[in-house]
């Protein structure tokens, strides 16, 4: 059946016709909706990992059984993965093992803009990549092929267009193989160094084996063109050549990108006399080209940053080559709006119960060493409250070396701020490390119940599953008092004078201590709120106090403040910071 999917929906349904029995996974943008569609499956067991170790190392192990399985993640997600990823490839594999990983060009929602395409490198696995939904569908099956044909993991790497936009897909019957026999194999399975000694040659026998296999395979396909100009492309770049050039250039389309194909792509350049490689971010591609002794053109001419459009390919190769020029400017190009679009920055939502957390610390002139999540956004005007924020956990390790540092002069006015979902992801480690080292250090848990930047996914302290089902809870209160930490506190970030109350007593305290700013996400559908508070204008008197919260509710009309109803939710937060009285509920 014919069916129009997102990218990631359509990966999830590849899983599925080739017989995934378990998915583990860490949410993160523009990964998540794979494992979100997959759950739709029953015959495939799913779940929400507390990170992307303890995912791959889970779909590693079902691996192990004799089951198909998968992992999923973003392109930082597999830093953290990093570790079993190099090992596993040593092991090989029993069931067909996947994992996904979502880049993301322009950094969309992400901290960097790392190519993933060196991680399939250096851990010497086979790496596909996908240029349309119908692909991401097949490469799925086609992974699990080659996982158990070549004893391997297999890496399919999405990015954000591929993953988020819609094309159409054939659909077909599941087809899952029989569970493969688990049977002991030291040797294969325990890496101590000698095992692991005599794995790596097989690695590179492998690795051979799959550049012969890239060669014929259909992963990769020569499109013949009318023109003496091939280009040499993957993923969302294949789409916009082909809307530049349709059919007047050869175009070698990789489906495989590691290892690429050697004698493919040397047939493919004889005779050219323009040779292109078009891929984003890092020259990955063109650097094997070179390496070959082929004359490419690619970074020269393309940017190194950011996504690449239909546009900007035409723009920049109509400039730097005469002759493409010429055939571009016969080709109906893509429409650009003639204006900018008016900037819409990110801000935390009407409500969001890290507001007034937020600004507490600033009003206390805290120094904030922050972490990955919406609360990032603590960092934007007016509250400016975020110091740094390097990766997921980071902020509870670098407080501690940041106060062993500097001691006293920063223990009493630096904090740490971490999600709860991030905290179980990889802030424990550090808070483990307060406690044992002995900084005086004061962590704020910012729990608001969910995942909240990636759309409201469970984590281990919801006491819910993916689906929704009570599963294990874990109690923030009782895990910092087992890992040592004696001062726990809990408020509540609507209360601006518990906040302050919390931060300075345990700012002045000479001990470790965590402080849970205890509130769910305005956005959950179960928070009942309260109706819009309104503005009496003969009592307001254009102090914009009310205006330090950052919050898009509240504005400034005239000399007055306004409140948006369609926005506000009624916390109240506001009418705190109001001496005049002016904010408040409607009176009947």
């Amino acid at each position: 059946m014919r069916q129009l999917m997102l990218g990631n929906k359509a990966l999830a349904r590849g899983l599925y016709e080739g017989g995934c029995s378990i998915v583990s996974s860490y949410p993160g943008t523009p990964s998540t909706e794979v494992t979100e569609e997959a759950v739709k499956f029953e015959e495939i067991y799913c779940e929400w990992a507390p990170n992307e170790k303890v995912a791959l190392e889970t779909a590693f192990g079902a691996s192990l059984a004799g089951k198909r399985s998968f992992c999923g993640m973003k392109h930082v997600g597999l830093n953290v993965a990093a570790d079993p990823l190099f090992t596993c490839s040593y092991t090989g594999v029993n069931g067909g093992l996947i994992i996904c990983v979502a880049d993301d060009p322009a950094m969309h929602s992400s901290q960097n803009e790392q190519d993933s395409r060196h991680y399939a490198i250096a851990a010497k696995v086979p790496m596909l990549e996908p240029a349309d939904s119908a692909e991401a569908c097949e490469f799925a099956k086609a992974a699990y092929e080659i996982s158990e044909e070549f004893d391997t993991p297999v890496i399919i790497r999405m990015c954000t267009r591929i993953a988020h936009s819609q094309s159409i897909v054939d659909t077909k019957e599941r087809v899952c193989p029989p569970t493969k026999l688990y049977e002991k194999n030291i040797r294969k399975y325990v890496m101590t160094p000698a095992n692991a000694i005599a794995r790596h040659p097989f690695v590179e026998e492998r690795t051979a084996r799959l550049a012969e296999f890239s060669n014929t395979s259909s992963l990769n396909r020569v499109e013949k063109g009318s023109e003496p100009v091939g280009i040499i492309t993957s993923s969302t770049s294949y789409q916009y050549v082909k809307e530049i050039f349709g059919d007047h250039v050869s175009i070698l389309k990789l489906g495989m990108v590691n290892p690429l194909p050697e004698k493919l792509l040397l047939d493919f350049a004889k005779g050219k006399e323009l040779l292109l490689v078009v891929e984003e971010l890092d020259p990955v591609i063109e650097t094997y080209c070179k390496s070959l002794g082929l004359s490419v053109h690619g970074k020269d001419v393309l940017p190194m940053t950011g996504e690449f459009s239909q546009n900007l390919l035409a723009e920049k190769l109509s400039k730097a080559f005469p002759k493409l020029a010429e055939l571009i400017g016969t080709i109906p190009s893509g429409r650009k709006l003639d204006e900018e679009i008016p900037g819409r920055p990110p801000v935390m939502c009407a409500g969001c119960p890290h507001r007034g957390l937020f600004y507490t610390l600033s009003k206390n002139k805290c120094t904030v060493l922050g972490d990955i999540g919406c609360y990032t956004l603590g960092a934007a005007a007016p509250l400016s409250s975020i110091d740094m924020t390097l990766c997921m956990g980071a902020s509870v390790s670098a407080i501690h070396g940041f106060n062993k540092a500097l001691g006293e002069e920063s223990e009493k006015r630096t904090v740490a701020v971490i999600g709860d979902s991030t905290f179980m992801h990889s802030g424990m480690t550090g808070l483990a490390n307060i406690a044992y080292n002995q900084s005086n250090s004061t962590v704020i848990i910012l729990d608001n119940s969910i995942t909240g930047m990636t759309g409201h996914q469970q984590n281990p302290t919801t006491g819910y599953n993916i689906k929704g089902d009570p599963a294990g809870k874990i109690d923030l209160e009782s895990l910092c008092r087992a890992m040592g930490i004696r001062r726990v506190t809990v408020v509540d970030p609507y209360d601006l004078d518990a906040c302050d109350r919390a931060v300075k007593e345990e700012l002045a305290t000479p001990e470790p201590s965590v402080i849970i700013s205890r509130r769910p996400c305005a956005l959950l559908k179960y928070v009942k709120h309260k109706p819009a508070l309104v503005v009496d204008q003969e009592k307001c008197v254009g102090c914009r106090a009310c205006m330090k919260l950052g919050c898009p509710a509240i504005s400034i009309r005239g000399k007055k403040a306004m409140i948006d109803a369609t926005q506000c939710v009624g916390c109240g937060v506001c009418s705190k910071l109001c001496r005049p009285g002016a904010l408040g509920e409607v009176t009947k």
